[in-house]
């Protein structure tokens, strides 16, 4: 894993001001459509870290591209960005397989742009990107240029090295297996945060039973430490054990809970003496938390200091 900042062979939208005002035409295309080629890499990965290394292999192979030879430059990024994915998904599946305790994906601080695109923001909640991780590599990155970047099935099939019509079936049995498995409802940013808030007092105030009427009988809560901070190793399953076990862990430190927008929806942020500690997200559903996501494994809250840029 690599710094959560471009090398510096990688151009960023900087380096336009650094060397005076003036770039090369392959850097000011690679500039011009960065934030879309990293929410693509984003959204097949699941990690922040692993999307910018995505962006810094990209970027070298376009740099050595023959510039007059490529008739739509955005077509051309995506298409390396999406190859350059597939692989590293592959190889980041052997990986996570050793993973301690549940894994979960990397929280990003997002601006208000993009809750504003309910399309973007729905497939960036963490229940959404946990569902696209059960589908299989080709399958996950032909639903995200699908259905997330509205890409045609001629572009998909350049991008993944599949016929069209492979293409076309890969994208009907993808949709098939999402929709079995997505979030029954979407829900608005409004409700989200009214749960939130909800829980956010009872959690403060060690309300036990206002903690179990903001929490769905059925609630899962998933903690992902990474072997780094304490988690729950497995999937906690009810809302009585998990108000008991937030509680109960609240009450031995002095912890302070704020709202924050995170991969486009509320979110709180755990903060101990003052350092950031745990990014809480949750899935509502009928003014209900069905799902709590807890991201405390310090490698994965690098990109919470400041906002990342999203782009379709």
């Amino acid at each position: 894993m690599t710094s959560e900042h471009s090398t510096p062979s990688e151009p960023t939208a900087d380096t336009e001001a650094r060397s005076g005002g003036g770039t090369d035409p392959a850097t000011a295309a690679f500039i011009t459509h960065r934030s879309l080629l990293f929410t693509v890499a984003y959204e097949m990965l699941g990690s922040a870290a692993d999307a910018e290394d995505v962006l810094q292999e990209t970027w070298l192979r376009w740099s050595g591209v023959a510039l007059d030879e490529v008739r739509d430059r955005r077509a051309y990024l995506v298409r390396i960005t999406t190859r350059q994915s597939l692989t590293r998904l592959r190889a980041l599946g052997r990986r996570r397989e050793s993973y301690v305790g549940s894994w979960l994906p990397e929280p990003l601080l997002t601006a208000p742009d993009v809750a504003e695109d309910a399309e973007l923001a729905d497939s960036l909640s963490m229940a959404m990107l946990l569902v696209l991780e059960t589908l299989a590599p080709t399958e996950r990155a032909v639903f995200v240029l699908r259905e997330v970047f509205d890409l045609g099935y001629g572009e998909i099939a350049d991008a993944v090295d599949k016929s069209p019509a492979a293409v076309r079936q890969i994208a009907h049995r993808a949709r098939a297996h999402v929709a079995a498995r997505r979030p029954r409802e979407t829900v608005s940013k409004a409700s989200t945060r009214d749960a939130l808030e909800a829980f956010r007092r009872a959690t403060e105030t060690g309300d036990l039973q206002g903690l179990l009427d903001i929490l769905a009988p059925d609630v899962v809560l998933l903690g992902d430490g990474g072997g780094f901070k304490q988690a729950v190793p497995r999937p906690i399953v009810g809302a009585d054990k998990v108000a008991r076990l937030l509680l109960g862990g609240m009450s031995k430190v002095t912890a302070a809970l704020r709202p924050a927008q995170v991969n486009g929806h509320p979110a709180l942020i755990v903060r101990l003496d003052g350092a950031l500690d745990t990014v809480v997200t949750a899935h509502v559903e009928n003014g209900l938390i069905t799902g709590l996501y807890a991201v405390r494994n310090p490698e994965k809250l690098t990109h919470m200091d400041r906002e990342t840029a999203l782009r379709r």
